[in-house]
């Protein structure tokens, strides 16, 4: 009786110890994620809101809600919205929860992604995790800890939902679904990428994975609601739709989120596991030994940076490529549309043609700012480098700074062209297949590089962060942020001209519905050329970090 007893005691000690000082590194994430959980907070929910007020004022009876509810049964509007339900009586609850809850999931799956994956791999990378397992702590308190905070910035983030919602004179139930599926789905996400963390040794790796399994998860349940609008058993094999399925501010069902719980469940027992398979700081997936000796390309001036940056630029460019064929694929619901509702070319005064070429123009617009995603992650990567030291190794080497830094420019100018040509081009097949018209290869191609002069000037101010205030590069991703807003809100929300007049791409027409205006592309080409060169110049009277 003693030995059992004895025994037991033993066991719970252990236990104990697996989280010992859980509590106090849940509070030093919290402190370190404070500024962004609040940025966040608040970002989302004063979209929400002023989404709504909006709607309010866009729609202000039942005759115009229903007469939008008519305009989304469309597969395009069903994969950029979700299913549609309360169609036959679109309240404002209904078009709330269909218009805004995809953006609202995604947003804050993204968010969970990226704070979890900078509290446990990120910290394994930096060697930071190995001397905090140095302390008293247990091998469990960390990614418990990590997951825990990302937990609460969910649950903040979910309230600031709720709230705005309520504010706006929604009703209390669905506004306190509509939080909960928004926190839930958060934490689902950031168990995800709990996995990813356990296959690879990068951070960057470990949030490219759980970035695709949130885009998979966004295209399943976007075909599966094609299919069938209030979803299929496609949409079911989404953990979005899991969120969606709750039928917000119409049947308001909260079991359809307990696929979620069980699911966070899985993963976390799923990640335990994978993680007792591997070291600190290693990964399942073994890299690769590098060849013996060294390709005669990374002795060349740009070889270096295209080595850096291929795998980043293979990766963004196959995304939104594939994001593009996919989408591009839906253009012949344009006009099937036009077909069930043959009034609608008189309601907006354009034929199945032109409206055609504003959907692929729309659908280009989002893949572009995509784009400027990619060439801001760039620059970051390389700002990367030199805060580890290795530009200054290479400079210390005798090679010209200024050399070095246009070099890396012109690598990713490079890359930026191939990517905006090969995103239209991608785009314009899914066309093609779907209308049979083989054009659209070539003008969708040769719209996506119209927007080249936005997304470099995207590019050249990052640059003249990096240039003069490295610490404050991050900062070029807000411009990014602001282009999606608009892009996504701009006609929604009805923004003044000068608010969508702050992102670069609302100076672009919208090609190829539009006709193309040289003017503002050599306007925005010309203060690209411009911050670059005053960022060399930043770039080399500053001190380097060796």
């Amino acid at each position: 009786m003693t030995d059992t007893l004895a025994l037991r005691e033993h066991r719970g000690t252990r236990s104990d110890h697996r989280f010992s000082g859980i509590v106090e590194l849940l509070r030093l994430y919290l402190r370190l994620d404070r500024i962004r959980i609040t940025v966040w907070t608040l970002a989302l929910a004063f979209t929400v809101y002023v989404t709504v007020e909006s709607l309010i004022a866009a729609y202000p009876d039942a005759a115009a809600r229903q007469a939008r509810a008519d305009l989304l049964e469309n597969p395009a509007a069903v994969l950029m919205t979700g299913p549609s339900y309360g169609a036959d009586n679109y309240t404002l609850g209904a078009m709330t929860a269909n218009e805004l809850s995809l953006t609202v999931f995604v947003a804050v799956a993204i968010m969970s992604i990226l704070l979890v994956v900078r509290h446990t791999r990120a910290q394994e990378e930096a060697g930071r995790l190995e001397l905090l397992r140095a302390l008293p702590v247990g091998p469990f308190a960390p990614p418990a800890a990590a997951l825990l905070s990302v937990a609460v910035a969910d649950a903040i983030v979910g309230a600031g939902v709720t709230l705005s919602l309520m504010a706006s004179g929604l009703a209390f139930t669905g506004s306190m679904l509509f939080g909960v599926a928004t926190a839930v789905t958060g934490l689902l996400f950031g168990a995800v990428a709990v996995v990813t963390a356990q296959f690879s040794e990068h951070a960057r790796a470990a949030t490219g994975s759980a970035l695709a399994a949130l885009a998979v998860a966004f295209l399943v349940r976007g075909f599966g609601d094609i299919i069938e609008p209030t979803g299929s058993w496609l949409s079911w094999l989404s953990p979005i739709a899991w969120a969606q399925q709750t039928r917000l501010y119409v049947d308001e069902r909260w079991w359809p989120l307990l696929l979620s719980v069980v699911a966070i469940g899985v993963l976390l027992a799923v990640a335990v596991a994978l993680s007792r398979r591997r070291d600190i700081g290693a990964g399942l997936r073994a890299p690769k030994p590098g060849p013996a000796e060294a390709s005669p390309s990374l002795l060349t001036p740009p070889g270096p940076t295209w080595r850096l940056l291929r795998g980043t630029f293979v990766a963004w460019t196959a995304a939104l490529a594939i994001i593009g064929l996919a989408m591009g694929t839906l253009a012949n619901s344009i006009s099937d549309m036009v077909e069930e509702v043959p009034d609608i070319v008189e309601f907006l005064g354009a034929d199945t043609e032109s409206l055609t070429a504003s959907f692929g123009a729309t659908m280009l617009l989002f893949l572009v700012v995509g784009i400027a995603a990619f060439a801001v992650s760039a620059v970051m990567r390389v700002r990367g480098d030199e805060d580890a030291g290795r530009i200054g190794l290479v400079i210390v080497t005798g090679t010209p700074r200024t050399r070095s830094f246009l070099w890396t420019v012109a690598v990713i100018v490079a890359q930026v062209f191939v990517a905006l040509a090969v995103t239209g081009a991608a785009t314009g097949l899914g066309m093609a297949v779907a209308t049979g018209e083989a054009d659209w290869i070539i003008l969708m191609c040769g719209a996506a590089l119209a927007y080249a002069p936005a997304v470099l000037f995207v590019f050249a101010v990052t640059l003249v962060l990096v240039g003069f205030v490295p610490r404050l590069a991050n900062l070029a991703w807000i411009l990014v942020i602001y282009a999606v807003f608009v892009a996504w809100f701009g006609e929604l929300l009805n923004l003044s001209q000068w608010l969508r007049d702050l992102s670069p791409f609302s100076h672009i027409p919208l090609v190829p519905y539009e006709s193309a205006s040289v003017a503002p592309m050599l306007v925005l080409g010309t203060a690209a050329v411009v911050l670059v060169a005053a960022a060399v110049v930043g770039f080399r009277r500053r001190d380097v970090m060796v």
